[in-house]
């Protein structure tokens, strides 16, 4: 697509046991999308190694420690898997 970008899976960090967190980030980890799914939901639905995201909805990640730990697990998911790869 040619108006988004594509962000990788970065982290799955699960809250209270109704609510899982899943971070999608861009290459550099200078951006990347939140996105909260309950369990049952998740269940249900493939997440993928990567997803297309059009560029208003990047938020920015401020931490430069977040930004180099978003950059190198985008390297390692990368290097392991295809985007449309499910995890």
């Amino acid at each position: 697509m040619a108006d988004t970008e594509r962000l990788w899976l970065v982290a799955r960090e699960y809250g209270d046991e109704s609510l899982v967190e899943l971070v999608y980030a861009t290459p550099d980890g200078a951006h990347c999308v939140v996105k909260h799914f309950s369990v049952q939901l998740l269940r249900a639905k493939e997440i993928t190694a990567a997803i297309e995201v059009a560029p208003d909805r990047l938020e920015s990640v401020g931490d430069p420690e977040t930004r180099e730990r978003y950059a190198a697990e985008v390297d390692r998911v990368r290097d392991r898997h295809d985007p449309e790869d499910v995890l």
